[in-house]
């Protein structure tokens, strides 16, 4: 009997990870990716203990992340000509493995995606470069996909993991507006200055805010806040004139080090931040959403990734617990899985976007006198019992005993 076809759409970074746990449960996945190979979109990210819980479900992965942890979480001020240390947090990767089991590891993302595609391939999963879904065609018990090159594809299902731009979600719910917050980053890759290392740093000023982590030895990654004019949200590298002119910029004296990233960094990318419309439901019928593309985020929560292995956990378990047989399902079979998937990541989802839409525009409030009042409330928050239980639960999810 032939395996269960799953069409998998997008090869960012849930993709492939969603690919190879189908695939070591039996069904038969393949990954269709619009871009013509892997990007070097996107700068980094901090992989933390909840994320890489999920992946030590794969056999040898973590052992093999191209990234470095810090050592300590440093959140400081810089004010007025005035520098202040207002929470240092010890999370070097022993304290985080006694408390969760896993450390923070920051990575490069096209380096880390790399990995995830190398792990994929070696699994036997093949991904197809250069194709764009652009039509999804739903029968009794089958999903025909279209590519914007003519090709067609059929599948007993599909999971779109097509992030930001998802032309899945487009084809299920239309065509959405994405609202420009006011706010854009702008960040690189530097060289790490000898007071930085081993450090991840958050670092608030008057209406800016960076945070920076080591991705390597010697390496940091930052990314700074700040209210601009509207620019795309492309993630592309600056004009060689335009990154000189952040390096020389009043961002190059910024203090605690931060000032040292931006005259060092490299490959500078800028781009706008967006809200997007919270959907009521992630699936119709036989296809389903998954990652950003289902729960769009800003990243000042740092959450990103960890919530879409998140829900590929739960989508496996889901798929496990529903059909145990790994056979051909119902749409009806599918209904029930998509729809446990949904009730229980959709709020949760929801209210980390809703947290992280916050969290960024406390972080760049200004005027002297709001950047004081928004520093003590950074200050007392480590002491805050409920903000210490919410930020355990959240790094110990999602799951104690795997049940997938």
């Amino acid at each position: 009997m032939a395996k269960t076809r799953v069409i998998v759409v997008g090869a960012g970074i849930a993709g492939p990870v969603l690919a190879i746990f189908l695939k070591t449960k039996g069904y038969d996945p393949i990954v269709y990716e619009r871009l013509p190979s892997p990007a070097e979109g996107g700068l980094s990210f901090l992989l933390q203990p909840n994320g890489l819980r999920v992946l030590s479900l794969i056999p040898g992965l973590i052992e093999q992340i191209p990234g470095h942890s810090p050592d300590r979480m440093i959140y400081c001020s810089s004010l007025d000509g005035k520098e202040d240390i207002l929470v240092d947090n010890d999370v070097a990767p022993d304290t985080m493995r006694e408390h969760f089991g896993f450390p923070m590891i920051g990575v490069r993302r096209a380096e880390f995606q790399q990995l995830l595609i190398d792990t994929a391939e070696k699994h036997g999963i093949e991904i197809k470069w250069g194709h764009q879904a652009i039509e999804f065609e739903q029968s009794e018990d089958a999903v025909e996909v279209t590519f914007a090159n003519g090709i067609k594809d059929t599948a007993s299902f599909v999971i779109g993991c097509d992030g930001l731009h998802s032309n899945t979600r487009i084809a299920l719910f239309g065509k959405e507006k994405a609202n420009f917050t006011g706010l854009v980053q702008f960040g690189g890759l530097s060289p790490t200055p000898p007071p930085l290392r081993g450090k991840s740093v958050s670092n608030y000023g008057n209406g800016r805010h960076m945070v920076s982590y080591p991705v390597a030895e010697d390496k940091h990654s930052w990314a700074i806040t700040t209210r601009e004019a509207e620019v795309k949200e492309d993630w592309k590298t600056q004009h060689v004139e335009q990154q000189d002119e952040i390096r020389r910029g009043s961002l190059s004296n910024w203090g605690f080090g931060a000032g040292d990233l931006v005259k060092t960094g490299q490959k500078i990318v800028k781009y706008g931040l967006y809200d997007r419309p919270e959907l009521k439901s992630w699936f119709k019928g036989r296809i389903v959403l998954l990652g950003d593309a289902a729960h769009p985020t800003s990243p000042h929560l740092g959450q990103g990734a960890n919530q879409a292995f998140e829900d590929i956990y739960h989508i496996m378990r889901l798929l496990k617990k529903y059909n145990p047989s790994v056979g051909h399902p119902s749409t009806e079979l599918l209904s029930q899985v998509f729809l446990d998937y949904q009730d229980l990541r959709l709020p949760r989802t929801s209210e980390l976007v809703r947290g992280a839409r916050q969290q960024g525009e406390a972080r760049v409030v200004e005027g002297i006198d709001a950047c004081r009042v928004r520093d003590e409330k950074v200050r007392a928050g480590s002491h805050d019992d409920a903000a210490r239980r919410a930020n355990y639960e959240l790094l110990s999810g999602p799951f104690k005993d795997s049940e997938m």
